[in-house]
């Protein structure tokens, strides 16, 4: 299926979404990004994609005619905030305005397809009706079935809890019988199994033990705001879930356990083990040969902020068959 269909992606980050949707066929004509380090990611890994670092706010496709009539319009846009005070119908909010211009970028480009990624609450929650509506008519004016879904990467081999919200809108096809892929395995993939090996790469003799505990799946990993704090893997709730299996979720290690280290969670923080950003990578559903552009802080953001490339693929897969 390899290169059958065309895609635009927008807030395309660190690759995770336009990985995954490679995977399912669809080679992109344009990958837009505001941040400087992500391009260069997706260029270090994509020498041949066309990527540009401009703003979707700023994005004119009359510009670009290269993406009008494509097959898949695709947008890993920023988080949009759990908070009531989205109810306003017209929220101020830089994330809303590009759930807007994603839509109305729809207008120009005419894709046969659309697929929005966002935080389940875009789908579920009350104070986020207001802007589902206004999509959905924009959608309807312009003759787009659609579905809105909440979908968990762990139902795809991703070893992490992870919900993501979903728009899927098609033109000139009903989504009555739209189904996501079935994964082939039934047991979900834990962290130990797998970080076991990267965890033992450096010589560390306690990391098959370690593992063998880690029997969990990894809470959500949250890249955090681009403007303050380092890298850490989470808030409160999910450093707990962290330390239930002898991680240090408050920081993110430049390398993996030696030889000489002690796992021991009892003596704190200092005695347990310390996800790198490749092992956030692996957690992510990243190829251990994706590689991430940037200081440690912004490596991290772009990994933590990623659609897995699984759940992406299984997305595309489910697309594509809409599209056949």
């Amino acid at each position: 299926m390899h290169g059958q269909f065309t895609s635009l992606v927008v807030c395309a980050g660190g690759g995770g979404l336009a990985l995954g949707l490679e995977q399912a066929g669809f080679l992109p004509r344009l990958l837009l990004d505001n941040r400087s380090d992500a391009c260069a990611t997706l260029r270090l890994n994509r020498p041949a994609w066309d990527v540009r670092q401009e703003d979707l706010l700023d994005f004119d496709p009359v510009e670009e005619q290269q993406v009008y009539d494509i097959d898949l319009l695709a947008a890993g846009l920023p988080r949009l905030k759990a908070t009531a005070a989205v109810a306003r119908t017209r929220d101020a909010s830089v994330e809303l305005e590009l759930v807007r211009a994603t839509t109305l970028l729809m207008h120009g480009v005419q894709p046969r397809a659309v697929l929005i990624d966002n935080v389940p609450d875009l789908v579920t929650s009350d104070a986020y009706a207001p802007i589902r509506a206004e999509v959905e008519t924009e959608l309807k004016h312009l003759g787009y079935s659609f579905r809105w879904l909440v979908v968990n990467a762990a139902d795809f081999g991703v070893p992490q809890d992870r919900k993501h919200g979903v728009l899927v809108a098609c033109k000139d096809r009903q989504l009555d019988t739209f189904e996501l892929p079935d994964y082939l395995s039934d047991m979900r993939m834990t962290v130990g199994y797998a970080l076991v090996e990267s965890m033992a790469a450096r010589g560390w003799s306690g990391a098959q033990n370690w593992a063998s505990q880690a029997d969990a799946l990894a809470p959500t990993l949250v890249g955090g705001s681009w403007e303050r704090g380092g890298a850490d893997l989470g808030p409160t709730g999910s450093k707990r879930a962290w330390a239930r299996i002898g991680v240090d979720g408050a920081t993110v290690a430049d390398a993996v356990p030696g030889p000489d280290f002690v796992w021991d969670p009892s003596l704190g923080r200092s005695s347990m083990v310390k996800l790198t950003v490749d092992q956030a990578a692996i957690l992510q559903g990243f190829p251990t040969d994706w590689r991430f552009a940037g200081k440690k802080t912004s490596r991290y953001r772009q990994v933590g902020n990623a659609m897995p490339p699984p759940l992406a693929r299984a997305l595309g897969l489910a697309v594509a068959e809409l599209l056949q």
